[in-house]
């Protein structure tokens, strides 16, 4: 059975992206959207078809992070190889697990985040802030997505504490294996539109995406029961066509979700914080016994809870390291590449000399 066609509107295209091609990368290639990324190259959708092709070493090491599902890549006409990544609309990254603080692509050009977690022991406020954080920041509508509804008796006391966290942002309770949770979802699911689900593992991620796609897209596993986590299920990223014309991107469970350079990201999440800080004596008061701090007044006055605080504070020292080595590694890549030119130049006029 041949796999199915689509236009470029029918992808997510849109104008944003045709501003960063000019007419001859229109007459080398034509677009295709990323829909899996393999050791021996990506899988694309384009208006031709769906294509496995090659990505050089080159057009990969010129984009940071690396590609991932849901970039636009531009693909040449007379070969399946990879010409260009078409500049991204969003990113939603994460610090990879190691010293290196390498930035990890997880989905991009999304229209919509679905942070999803249960309504049982794995809803984390704290947690919650985080992913918040890196939707903002990446300029993506975040939706907190609470599932295992259909086995909590007070749904609603956690759509508050949703909204206690981020009072504009929507929360939705659903039953993640009933395939009615896609009438719950629509209006972030229509067609041409990209979602991504991130969360930690077990809170029902791929069985929501398979109740949406109306098939078993991913494997599923369970809950423990003893301690309501979940299992590994997911193990790579992926993106699936749904019924409504959308497009959702699953994504491994992490977790932890290790933040970039997200200062702005955390500011919109913790406007109340920021709010507070707006009122202190002095401009650079560090809301750690700095006279005058309105931060810890109203704290003191059981305006500001304590926990939300220390999430704040957190965060704020994650996102500033990460931006101070992010300025540090462009520093060193800056560094090395002016050497390199300076060596290359040496051995030109060496060589001329010689001659």
């Amino acid at each position: 059975m041949p796999f199915p066609t689509f236009t470029l509107h029918q992808l997510g295209w849109r104008p944003g992206h045709a501003r960063h091609l000019t007419l001859e990368d229109f007459e080398a290639g034509y677009p295709a959207r990323v829909v899996g990324v393999h050791r021996n190259g990506l899988s694309v959708l384009s208006a031709r078809g769906a294509a496995l092709v090659a990505l050089p070493h080159a057009v990969a090491a010129a984009i940071e992070p690396a590609v991932t599902v849901g970039d636009w890549v531009l693909l040449e006409t007379e070969a399946p190889r990879v010409l260009r990544i078409i500049e991204r609309q969003s990113l939603v990254a994460r610090i990879a697990a190691g010293g290196e603080h390498r930035m990890q692509a997880i989905a991009a050009n999304l229209d919509s985040l679905f942070v999803v977690t249960s309504c049982n022991d794995d809803f984390n406020p704290s947690r919650l802030e985080r992913y918040l954080a890196v939707a903002f920041e990446a300029g993506i509508e975040p939706v907190v997505v609470l599932t295992k509804a259909d086995l909590c008796a007070d749904t609603a006391g956690y759509v508050d504490a949703v909204q206690a966290i981020a009072a504009g942002v929507a929360a939705v309770a659903v039953d993640a294996t009933s395939p009615a949770s896609a009438a719950r979802l629509a209006p972030w699911l229509e067609e041409g539109r990209t979602v991504a689900f991130a969360g930690s593992s077990g809170v029902g991620k791929s069985t929501l995406a398979n109740s949406l796609v109306g098939r078993a897209a991913q494997a599923t596993g369970g809950i423990r029961e003893d301690d309501a986590r979940g299992r590994h299920t997911t193990t790579s990223r992926e993106m699936f066509a749904l019924p409504s014309g959308a497009w959702v991107i699953d994504t491994p469970g992490m977790r932890e979700l290790r933040i970039g350079a997200v200062e702005a990201g955390v500011g919109a999440v913790f406007d109340d914080i920021e709010a507070f800080a707006a009122q202190c004596r002095f401009r650079d008061c560090r809301h750690e016994g700095d006279a005058g701090c309105a931060v810890e007044r109203a704290l003191a006055e059981g305006r500001l809870d304590a926990r939300r605080l220390a999430s704040y504070r957190k965060l704020q020292r994650e996102a500033a390291k990460a931006a101070y080595t992010a300025r540090e590694r462009h520093e060193h890549a800056r560094r090395f590449g002016l050497m390199s030119r300076q060596v290359q130049q040496l051995q030109r006029e060496r060589k001329g000399r010689d001659a």
